[in-house]
């Protein structure tokens, strides 16, 4: 597809990513017209059209648009991992609840997408379709999926009843799966570590080595436009990162540099915060500290041609520059 009178549907365009998305297409000459609920602000330029649901999306949503990426989901929270380990009956209900939203109204939102005339639809799925921790090496997009939880699993199934979608109605259909996004606006865990960060809060992170993949959004929004411009996406799944994979205690010192509030980062061994976490209840949280998840990039790389344009140290900077212009004292 070239660019020169394209327009493109965004499902979730009032999000972090589907600003970040909107911002690169309106930059680029690329008309957006975005899918939000009620009462939801997109970016200044999209065409803004309101939706009641996923699963009853009508075909003249998506009308007047040559591609669309999905990004509305329902996302993984805390919360819901707690539940999860609740009870079974609560366990089942959720993933009920995860596939309403991330299966069923994917799948909708594509027919819908299909019968408007669209050609091509770009999924965002979730490093989370795979696992919580790499295999002892960078996850590939040829690994086995192994969720971890409802969210992965809900994001698993969408990525495989998609693709046969696709195959059948040809749809042309492109997936992104990212491990964290971070950026300007950037909420929960890694704003949580900026806050502690910048008042000088000692963090037990000074002896962890694991490796963690990123993804800056402004990168995750140039590789997803790619996948819905390049005829190379189409049927392929492709993994997004920023192209270095820091350790936990090396992204904590990036962040205080950037930030100008050199981290405090005690050397606790990972043994003994893992068993800290275990008697508070926190074992999931500190698995995500201490456990590695590289995920490998080449792909989208090597098959689109697509390029960063970012490197982690200036997304870092970036987003660091937005926390101390919106969160200083």
């Amino acid at each position: 597809m070239s660019e020169t009178g394209r327009r493109i549907a965004i499902t979730g365009a009032n999000g972090f990513v589907g600003r970040a998305v909107s911002r690169t297409l309106l930059a680029r000459g690329i008309g957006v017209t975005g899918l939000v609920r009620r009462g939801a602000q997109c970016e200044a330029g999209v065409d803004t059209r309101y939706i009641d649901s996923l699963e009853s999306i009508a075909p003249d949503a998506f009308a007047g648009c040559d591609a669309a990426i999905h990004l509305a989901a329902r996302v993984h929270v805390m919360s819901d991992a707690a539940a999860q380990s609740q009870s079974a009956s609560k366990a089942e209900a959720l993933l009920d609840a995860y596939r309403a939203i991330n299966v069923d109204g994917t799948l909708a939102a594509a027919d819908a997408a299909r019968c408007a005339g669209v050609t091509r639809f770009v999924l965002m799925s979730s490093i989370k379709a795979l696992g919580e921790s790499d295999p002892g090496r960078p996850f590939t997009e040829d690994d086995g999926r192994n969720p971890p939880d409802a969210y992965g699993v809900s994001k698993a199934e969408a990525e495989v009843k998609l693709l046969e979608f696709g195959s059948r109605t040809g749809l042309e259909i492109a997936i992104v799966r990212p491990p964290l996004v971070y950026g300007p606006g950037v909420r929960a865990n890694f704003l949580a570590m900026m806050r502690a960060i910048a008042r000088g809060i000692p963090l037990p992170l000074g002896a962890i080595d694991a490796r963690r993949s990123l993804v800056s959004v402004d990168n995750l929004a140039s590789a997803t436009i790619e996948c819905a411009l390049n005829s190379a996406a189409v049927g392929r799944l492709f993994h997004v990162t920023d192209g270095y994979d820091p350790s936990v205690a090396e992204l904590a010192r990036k962040l205080g540099e950037h930030l100008g509030k050199p981290a405090r980062l005690v050397p606790v061994p990972a043994g003994l915060l893992r068993g800290v976490a275990r008697l508070a209840g926190k074992t999931a949280q500190i698995d995500r500290l201490t456990g590695s998840l590289r995920v490998d990039s080449h792909r989208i790389r090597e098959t689109l041609g697509w390029q960063a344009p970012q490197t982690l140290d200036e997304g870092l900077a970036a987003t660091a520059a937005w926390f101390r212009a919106t969160h200083s004292r």
